[in-house]
């Protein structure tokens, strides 16, 4: 049985660089190889996001107090002790804690380049600022700035006793899958703060990459001995350092701890198929002395205040979508989902995709990569859909020019459909709550056809929480939908990426159609993550959004309509605004109507080029000479050259 992981393509952004870690899924699979996805990190409540919040609290108000007695005293010690402060930013000036918030406020509504000025000049004003230089190096990262390894470096000298900036070292380390470097700087960070889980998932991450599986796991149980919560997905680095080991007790044991820990994580259903395959394949061992070939394992890293439709943080969420990438690189973005084998016109085309491994160096890869582009779109006439269309009816430029090659031309009701449900349950929608709710069961009764399809439902305030997993069962999604209770913040653009990522990370051995839909009125307030950063999500996993609005407006007029538009349209689907709520089961039918009359096109695109380089797409549709309105995607990044091994 062959035993199957993905090799390490991690790419760091700003909020998995925040002492996140991506890990990869342990595949095993019977029969066959089955892609696995990086798991989604929620920058929530424990992450470091939170510490930076702490510290600024700290810095912003303790610091600038004359500190006179013995307890203040050791309360300033006790946050050096924990690993939050270097002893040395307890000196710095008013005026370089002053610049220090202003970045960090900066840094939390994704401006960046701002901060940057204001921490340079927090560390003009104090010089031995080793928090400032940590944030600093964050900055850098999520400006691509090669700066951020000297950023880290000169706090490390300043310090050698915090433990933060050896992290962040580690971290960056992990991104260039440099494991040796990140073992060393991630061990030295341990050492500092032995009380910190965070630090030690990340170890364990690097012990297994380093290939010390048996260093990993015992990394592992001391993660779950200090509290591992949030933290399921290191379980999933013990699985893979177990199946290293040829030790399947162990590796079977870590699975399914994870699905005990978090159960409705993308990644569950994809560790109870590995349970099930690995329950066989213990099974065939004692029933035959041979025994299965293994492959080596190896992981890449990984209540709110209601607010109003017209915000400042969603006009500059807004602004910075209002340019359409050209030629520039998704720096946030995995490779978009590869086409399934499932076109017998195209088979000799996928020859390639066959469970035979290739190798490079000492890594696996489960396929060599085919560069096909499959788009869903829609197909409407003043307002009415067209669903009689043909492959002649159809015209494609990708990047400019026609494709080589078509591959395939199906009705999306011919393919299996993904669903997730995505609906607002903050505070700002109190109002509405129960005939949405209502609405939505009605919605989930008749979008499903059988078994093949299959569908989530999940409420989203300030966290996301997934009610109902995937099932076919229309009753079970009732009363998933019936389980949501409302208050809390808004934190849509991050409920948008958790769905992406749990529909991209469903294990599938056929094409299939995933499309999320979202009720909600708009107005995200809590997200860590932005608005460009969700949409290119979605297109890089391939999934299509709809939106419907739950605001009394019938348009797009306010801020947060025109983030529910742009969430919408960048990925080939709709925006819909009832406006009244009585319309709203109107429109929810109609939305069940047009999901299933969209389209699939593969194709191979003319000129391609592996450079991670956006690549435009329209698409023109004409019968009878009548000029069709098409719904579909701008366009998508082309992998980078290194996806092929």
């Amino acid at each position: 049985m062959p035993l199957i992981t993905v090799p390490p393509r991690a790419r760091l952004t700003f909020q998995h660089s925040l002492g996140l870690l991506r890990i990869c899924a342990v595949v095993l699979c019977l029969c066959g190889a089955v892609s696995a996805q990086l798991p989604f990190m929620n920058a929530g409540p424990d992450s470091a996001f939170a510490q930076i919040d702490f510290a600024q609290l700290y810095m912003g108000t303790t610091n600038r107090e004359q500190q006179k007695n013995v307890e203040q005293k050791a309360q300033r010690q006790h946050l050096v002790d924990i690993g939050l402060v270097s002893a040395l930013d307890l000196d710095a000036s008013n005026k370089a804690v002053e610049e220090y918030n202003q970045a960090v406020t900066l840094l939390k509504t994704q401006n960046s380049k701002q901060a940057i000025l204001h921490l340079q000049k927090a560390i003009a004003a104090y010089p031995k600022f080793v928090l400032a230089y940590n944030t600093l190096g964050l900055a850098y990262l999520d400006q691509q700035d090669p700066r951020a390894q000297d950023a880290f470096e000169t706090a490390a000298k300043l310090d050698p006793k915090f433990p933060g900036t050896f992290l962040n070292l580690g971290t960056l380390a992990l991104s260039a899958n440099d494991f040796a470097s990140a073992d060393a700087n991630i061990e030295k960070a341990a050492s500092l703060n032995p009380k910190d889980a965070k630090i030690f998932a990340a170890l364990a991450f690097a012990q297994n990459g380093e290939h010390k599986y048996a260093e990993a796991l015992q990394t592992i149980e001391r993660v779950h001995a200090l509290g591992d919560r949030g933290m399921a997905n290191v379980h999933y680095i013990g699985a893979a350092a177990a199946m290293s080991l040829h030790d399947y007790d162990t590796m079977q044991r870590e699975l399914s701890t994870f699905l005990a820990e978090d159960p409705t994580n993308p990644l569950a259903p994809v560790a109870r198929q590995n349970l099930d395959a690995l329950t066989k394949h213990k099974a065939q061992m004692a029933l035959s002395a041979k025994a299965a070939s293994v492959q080596q394992a190896s992981a890449a890293p990984n209540g709110g205040v209601q607010t109003f439709p017209n915000t400042e943080r969603l006009k500059s969420q807004l602004n910075a979508m209002q340019d359409e990438p050209e030629t520039g690189a998704c720096e946030t973005c995995t490779v978009p989902p590869e086409p399934s084998p499932s076109d017998p016109e195209a088979t000799s085309e996928r020859a390639s995709m066959s469970p035979a491994l290739a190798t490079r160096g000492d890594l696996f890869t489960i396929h060599q990569v085919v560069d096909e582009t499959a788009l869903f779109f829609a197909v409407s006439h003043h307002g009415h859909i067209i669903d009689d269309l043909s492959v002649s009816d159809i015209q494609i430029l990708d990047d400019n020019k026609p494709p080589n090659r078509i591959l395939q031309f199906v009705p999306q009701s011919k393919l299996p459909l993904r669903l997730g449900l995505l609906i607002d349950t903050s505070g700002s929608v109190q109002g509405r709550f129960s005939f949405e709710k209502h609405a939505a069961e009605k919605f989930l009764e008749k979008v499903l056809n059988g078994e093949s399809d299959l569908a989530f439902v999940a409420g989203f305030s300030t966290e996301v929480s997934v009610t109902q997993d995937f099932t076919a069962n229309p009753a079970a999604l009732g009363k998933g939908v019936e389980k949501l209770t409302n208050g809390g913040g808004t934190s849509l653009f991050d409920a948008v990426s958790f769905a992406c990522w749990k529909l991209a990370a469903y294990p599938e051995d056929s094409r299939v159609a995933k499309v999320l839909v979202i009720l909600t009125d708009g107005e995200d307030n809590s997200s860590h993550r932005s608005l460009k950063q969700s949409v290119e999500e979605a297109e890089a996993k391939g999934v299509t959004v709809y939106t419907v609005s739950t605001s009394e407006s019938i348009r797009a007029e306010t801020d947060a309509g025109r983030v529910l538009q742009v969430l919408a349209e960048r990925s080939g689907g709709e925006a819909m605004f009832p406006g009244d709520l009585h319309a709203l089961d109107t429109h929810l039918s109609k939305l069940r109507d047009l999901i299933r009359s969209r389209y699939l096109i593969a194709y191979k695109p003319a000129d391609f080029a592996p450079n991670g380089k956006y690549r435009t797409v329209h698409i023109v549709a004409q019968k009878d000479g009548q000029h069709l309105q098409v719904h579909s995607r701008k366009g998508y990044y082309a992998r980078h050259a290194e996806a092929q091994n």
